[in-house]
Protein backbone atom coordinates (compact mmCIF):
# COMPACT_ATOMS: atom_id res chain seq x y z
CA UNK A 1 0.00 0.00 0.00
CA UNK A 2 3.17 2.30 0.38
CA UNK A 3 3.82 1.91 -3.20
CA UNK A 4 0.04 2.31 -4.07
CA UNK A 5 0.33 5.86 -1.93
CA UNK A 6 3.40 6.94 -3.67
CA UNK A 7 2.39 5.80 -7.30
CA UNK A 8 -1.28 7.86 -6.84
CA UNK A 9 0.34 10.84 -5.61
CA UNK A 10 3.09 10.98 -8.17
CA UNK A 11 0.33 9.64 -10.87
CA UNK A 12 -1.80 12.33 -10.48
CA UNK A 13 0.28 15.20 -9.36
CA UNK A 14 1.88 14.49 -13.26
CA UNK A 15 -1.51 14.43 -14.88
CA UNK A 16 -2.65 18.07 -13.42
CA UNK A 17 1.17 19.31 -14.08
CA UNK A 18 0.30 17.93 -18.02
CA UNK A 19 -2.65 19.62 -17.90
CA UNK A 20 -2.07 22.62 -16.33
CA UNK A 21 1.12 23.19 -19.11
CA UNK A 22 -0.92 22.11 -22.20
CA UNK A 23 -3.57 24.02 -23.63
CA UNK A 24 -4.66 21.94 -26.20
CA UNK A 25 -5.55 19.06 -23.33
CA UNK A 26 -8.40 21.36 -22.28
CA UNK A 27 -11.49 21.07 -24.22
CA UNK A 28 -15.27 21.43 -22.92
CA UNK A 29 -15.08 18.27 -20.99
CA UNK A 30 -11.94 18.19 -19.34
CA UNK A 31 -13.20 18.77 -16.19
CA UNK A 32 -14.17 15.29 -16.23
CA UNK A 33 -10.55 14.26 -16.02
CA UNK A 34 -10.10 16.82 -13.58
CA UNK A 35 -12.57 15.69 -10.61
CA UNK A 36 -10.92 11.49 -11.77
CA UNK A 37 -7.61 13.43 -11.02
CA UNK A 38 -8.68 15.32 -7.89
CA UNK A 39 -10.30 12.83 -6.22
CA UNK A 40 -7.87 10.03 -6.90
CA UNK A 41 -5.05 12.80 -5.97
CA UNK A 42 -7.16 12.91 -2.29
CA UNK A 43 -7.52 9.50 -2.07
CA UNK A 44 -4.06 8.94 -2.51
CA UNK A 45 -3.58 11.55 0.46
CA UNK A 46 -5.91 10.57 2.97
CA UNK A 47 -7.26 7.00 2.74
CA UNK A 48 -4.08 4.81 1.51
CA UNK A 49 -1.86 6.34 4.34
CA UNK A 50 -4.84 5.73 6.97
CA UNK A 51 -4.58 1.88 6.00
CA UNK A 52 -1.21 1.86 5.74
CA UNK A 53 -1.12 3.58 9.42
CA UNK A 54 -3.41 1.35 10.64
CA UNK A 55 -1.94 -2.26 8.80
CA UNK A 56 1.82 -1.49 9.93
CA UNK A 57 1.49 -0.19 13.30
CA UNK A 58 -1.97 -1.76 14.15
CA UNK A 59 -3.05 0.97 16.53
CA UNK A 60 -7.01 1.12 16.04
CA UNK A 61 -8.42 -2.40 16.02
CA UNK A 62 -4.63 -3.82 14.86
CA UNK A 63 -2.49 -6.14 16.29
CA UNK A 64 -1.48 -3.25 18.65
CA UNK A 65 -4.50 -1.94 20.31
CA UNK A 66 -6.96 -3.36 22.34
CA UNK A 67 -10.67 -4.21 21.78
CA UNK A 68 -11.75 -1.94 24.17
CA UNK A 69 -9.12 0.32 21.87
CA UNK A 70 -11.24 -1.00 18.93
CA UNK A 71 -14.63 -0.24 19.85
CA UNK A 72 -14.60 2.94 21.43
CA UNK A 73 -12.43 3.96 17.71
CA UNK A 74 -15.06 2.35 15.77
CA UNK A 75 -17.91 2.86 17.09
CA UNK A 76 -17.72 6.61 18.11
CA UNK A 77 -14.33 8.03 16.91
CA UNK A 78 -14.86 11.64 14.44
CA UNK A 79 -11.65 10.19 13.04
CA UNK A 80 -13.17 7.21 12.01
CA UNK A 81 -16.24 8.84 10.45
CA UNK A 82 -14.01 11.37 8.74
CA UNK A 83 -11.88 9.09 7.02
CA UNK A 84 -15.13 6.45 6.28
CA UNK A 85 -17.02 9.57 4.82
CA UNK A 86 -13.44 10.60 3.01
CA UNK A 87 -13.29 7.08 1.76
CA UNK A 88 -16.87 7.06 0.70
CA UNK A 89 -16.70 10.91 -1.21
CA UNK A 90 -13.28 10.51 -3.09
CA UNK A 91 -13.64 6.77 -4.21
CA UNK A 92 -17.50 7.77 -5.80
CA UNK A 93 -16.25 10.74 -6.75
CA UNK A 94 -13.52 8.77 -9.05
CA UNK A 95 -15.09 5.99 -10.50
CA UNK A 96 -18.38 8.19 -11.42
CA UNK A 97 -16.43 11.12 -12.91
CA UNK A 98 -14.38 7.81 -15.16
CA UNK A 99 -17.93 6.79 -16.20
CA UNK A 100 -18.62 10.32 -17.65
CA UNK A 101 -15.23 10.89 -19.35
CA UNK A 102 -15.71 7.31 -20.80
CA UNK A 103 -19.32 8.30 -21.76
CA UNK A 104 -18.04 11.63 -23.51
CA UNK A 105 -14.93 9.51 -25.08
CA UNK A 106 -17.40 7.09 -26.64
CA UNK A 107 -19.68 10.01 -28.12
CA UNK A 108 -16.83 11.44 -29.62
CA UNK A 109 -15.63 8.66 -31.25
CA UNK A 110 -18.92 6.92 -31.98
CA UNK A 111 -20.93 10.21 -32.61
CA UNK A 112 -18.30 12.66 -33.84
CA UNK A 113 -21.38 14.14 -35.84
CA UNK A 114 -23.17 15.08 -32.86
CA UNK A 115 -20.98 15.32 -30.25
CA UNK A 116 -20.35 18.91 -29.79
CA UNK A 117 -23.87 19.33 -29.69
CA UNK A 118 -24.42 16.71 -26.78
CA UNK A 119 -21.20 17.47 -25.03
CA UNK A 120 -21.16 21.22 -24.14
CA UNK A 121 -19.07 23.16 -21.64
CA UNK A 122 -22.46 23.58 -19.57
CA UNK A 123 -23.67 20.04 -19.77
CA UNK A 124 -20.30 18.56 -18.57
CA UNK A 125 -20.56 21.15 -15.65
CA UNK A 126 -23.97 20.13 -14.87
CA UNK A 127 -23.24 15.92 -14.67
CA UNK A 128 -19.95 16.97 -12.73
CA UNK A 129 -21.98 18.96 -9.84
CA UNK A 130 -24.73 16.26 -10.13
CA UNK A 131 -22.00 13.02 -9.75
CA UNK A 132 -20.39 15.05 -6.62
CA UNK A 133 -23.90 15.63 -5.03
CA UNK A 134 -24.24 11.98 -5.73
CA UNK A 135 -21.05 11.22 -3.96
CA UNK A 136 -21.44 13.69 -1.38
CA UNK A 137 -25.13 12.67 0.01
CA UNK A 138 -24.31 8.86 -0.60
CA UNK A 139 -20.99 9.14 1.51
CA UNK A 140 -23.51 11.52 4.25
CA UNK A 141 -25.98 9.01 4.52
CA UNK A 142 -24.23 6.63 6.90
CA UNK A 143 -23.54 10.18 9.37
CA UNK A 144 -27.12 10.78 9.33
CA UNK A 145 -28.20 7.06 10.97
CA UNK A 146 -28.39 5.15 7.77
CA UNK A 147 -25.87 2.45 8.60
CA UNK A 148 -22.20 4.03 10.17
CA UNK A 149 -18.76 4.20 9.52
CA UNK A 150 -16.93 1.41 11.32
CA UNK A 151 -13.46 0.62 11.75
CA UNK A 152 -12.74 -2.88 9.38
CA UNK A 153 -9.96 -5.19 10.56
CA UNK A 154 -9.72 -7.04 7.63
CA UNK A 155 -9.34 -3.78 5.46
CA UNK A 156 -7.63 -1.67 7.68
CA UNK A 157 -9.66 1.55 7.06
CA UNK A 158 -13.12 2.54 8.49
CA UNK A 159 -15.94 1.73 5.73
CA UNK A 160 -19.62 1.77 5.76
CA UNK A 161 -21.61 -0.56 7.63
CA UNK A 162 -25.09 -1.25 7.45
CA UNK A 163 -27.45 -3.46 10.05
CA UNK A 164 -28.02 -6.57 8.79
CA UNK A 165 -31.76 -5.41 8.30
CA UNK A 166 -30.73 -2.87 6.09
CA UNK A 167 -29.92 -5.31 2.56
CA UNK A 168 -31.94 -3.60 0.18
CA UNK A 169 -30.05 -0.69 1.37
CA UNK A 170 -26.68 -2.09 1.20
CA UNK A 171 -27.55 -3.90 -2.79
CA UNK A 172 -28.65 -0.24 -3.66
CA UNK A 173 -25.79 1.38 -2.46
CA UNK A 174 -23.63 -1.33 -4.10
CA UNK A 175 -25.24 -1.49 -7.11
CA UNK A 176 -25.93 2.12 -8.06
CA UNK A 177 -22.85 3.30 -6.93
CA UNK A 178 -20.38 0.55 -8.10
CA UNK A 179 -21.65 -1.96 -10.10
CA UNK A 180 -23.54 0.06 -12.47
CA UNK A 181 -20.58 2.75 -13.14
CA UNK A 182 -18.41 -0.35 -13.89
CA UNK A 183 -20.64 -2.12 -16.27
CA UNK A 184 -21.12 1.13 -18.22
CA UNK A 185 -17.37 1.56 -18.56
CA UNK A 186 -16.40 -2.00 -19.50
CA UNK A 187 -19.62 -1.96 -21.92
CA UNK A 188 -18.48 1.26 -23.84
CA UNK A 189 -14.48 0.15 -23.70
CA UNK A 190 -15.77 -3.52 -24.77
CA UNK A 191 -17.69 -1.92 -27.71
CA UNK A 192 -14.76 0.46 -28.86
CA UNK A 193 -12.22 -2.05 -28.93
CA UNK A 194 -14.62 -4.04 -30.77
CA UNK A 195 -15.18 -1.03 -33.13
CA UNK A 196 -11.14 -0.74 -34.03
CA UNK A 197 -10.55 -4.32 -34.30
CA UNK A 198 -13.17 -4.73 -36.95
CA UNK A 199 -11.34 -1.34 -38.89
CA UNK A 200 -8.23 -2.86 -38.31
CA UNK A 201 -8.98 -6.07 -40.06
CA UNK A 202 -9.61 -3.50 -43.25
CA UNK A 203 -7.16 -0.76 -42.60
CA UNK A 204 -7.48 2.60 -42.96
CA UNK A 205 -6.80 5.90 -44.59
CA UNK A 206 -4.57 8.57 -41.74
CA UNK A 207 -4.95 11.59 -43.25
CA UNK A 208 -2.95 15.17 -42.97
CA UNK A 209 -3.27 18.59 -44.12
CA UNK A 210 -0.38 17.48 -46.89
CA UNK A 211 -1.19 14.20 -47.85
CA UNK A 212 -3.36 10.80 -46.85
CA UNK A 213 -1.38 7.25 -46.39
CA UNK A 214 -2.45 3.50 -45.31
CA UNK A 215 -1.96 2.52 -42.41
CA UNK A 216 -1.49 -1.43 -42.34
CA UNK A 217 -3.72 -3.06 -40.03
CA UNK A 218 -1.33 -4.31 -37.39
CA UNK A 219 -0.12 -0.80 -36.63
CA UNK A 220 -3.62 0.31 -36.25
CA UNK A 221 -4.64 -2.89 -34.37
CA UNK A 222 -1.89 -1.68 -31.72
CA UNK A 223 -4.49 1.33 -30.92
CA UNK A 224 -7.16 -0.88 -29.57
CA UNK A 225 -5.30 -2.46 -27.09
CA UNK A 226 -5.33 1.16 -25.16
CA UNK A 227 -9.06 0.27 -24.85
CA UNK A 228 -8.03 -2.71 -22.99
CA UNK A 229 -6.12 -1.19 -20.53
CA UNK A 230 -9.54 0.01 -18.87
CA UNK A 231 -10.39 -3.39 -18.10
CA UNK A 232 -8.26 -3.36 -15.32
CA UNK A 233 -10.80 -1.66 -13.38
CA UNK A 234 -13.02 -5.13 -13.63
CA UNK A 235 -10.31 -6.55 -12.13
CA UNK A 236 -10.00 -4.42 -9.49
CA UNK A 237 -13.18 -4.05 -8.24
CA UNK A 238 -15.02 -7.50 -8.74
CA UNK A 239 -12.79 -8.60 -5.51
CA UNK A 240 -14.31 -6.01 -3.43
CA UNK A 241 -18.08 -6.31 -5.33
CA UNK A 242 -17.57 -10.00 -4.28
CA UNK A 243 -17.07 -9.53 -0.75
CA UNK A 244 -19.58 -7.10 -0.23
CA UNK A 245 -22.25 -9.67 -1.25
CA UNK A 246 -20.72 -12.07 0.96
CA UNK A 247 -21.25 -10.22 3.61
CA UNK A 248 -24.45 -8.55 3.07
CA UNK A 249 -26.29 -12.26 2.09
CA UNK A 250 -24.33 -13.66 4.83
CA UNK A 251 -23.95 -11.50 8.10
CA UNK A 252 -20.57 -12.73 7.96
CA UNK A 253 -17.36 -10.93 7.83
CA UNK A 254 -15.36 -12.53 4.70
CA UNK A 255 -11.93 -13.42 5.48
CA UNK A 256 -9.51 -11.27 6.46
CA UNK A 257 -7.16 -11.75 3.60
CA UNK A 258 -9.86 -11.52 1.43
CA UNK A 259 -10.67 -8.16 2.53
CA UNK A 260 -7.55 -6.23 2.22
CA UNK A 261 -6.98 -8.07 -0.85
CA UNK A 262 -10.21 -5.97 -2.12
CA UNK A 263 -9.56 -3.32 -0.46
CA UNK A 264 -5.96 -3.08 -1.76
CA UNK A 265 -7.00 -3.42 -5.18
CA UNK A 266 -10.06 -0.91 -4.81
CA UNK A 267 -7.26 1.84 -3.79
CA UNK A 268 -4.85 0.99 -6.48
CA UNK A 269 -7.45 2.17 -9.09
CA UNK A 270 -6.32 6.04 -7.78
CA UNK A 271 -2.91 4.51 -8.67
CA UNK A 272 -4.57 3.40 -12.33
CA UNK A 273 -6.76 6.01 -13.05
CA UNK A 274 -3.99 8.52 -14.26
CA UNK A 275 -2.07 6.13 -16.41
CA UNK A 276 -5.82 5.01 -17.95
CA UNK A 277 -6.84 8.64 -18.89
CA UNK A 278 -3.29 9.11 -20.78
CA UNK A 279 -3.97 6.07 -22.46
CA UNK A 280 -7.11 6.85 -23.49
CA UNK A 281 -6.76 10.13 -24.60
Amino acid sequence: MICTTVASVCGNITLLLVLALNQGLRTETWALTLSVCLSDLALGLCTVPFGVHNSLLGVWGGAGGSSGEEGRYAGDGPLCWAAGFSFVLFQLASLHSLTWATVDKFTEICFALQYPRLFTKSRSRGSLALLWLYSLLSATLPLLGCGSYRYSAGRFICAPSFPSSGTGLSLLFLGVGVIAPILVICSLYTYLVYIARSQALRGTFICNEQHCHYVPAKNYFRSSMVMTTTLCLLVCWLPYIITCFYEVFTSRESPVWANALATWLVLLTSALNPWINCMTQ
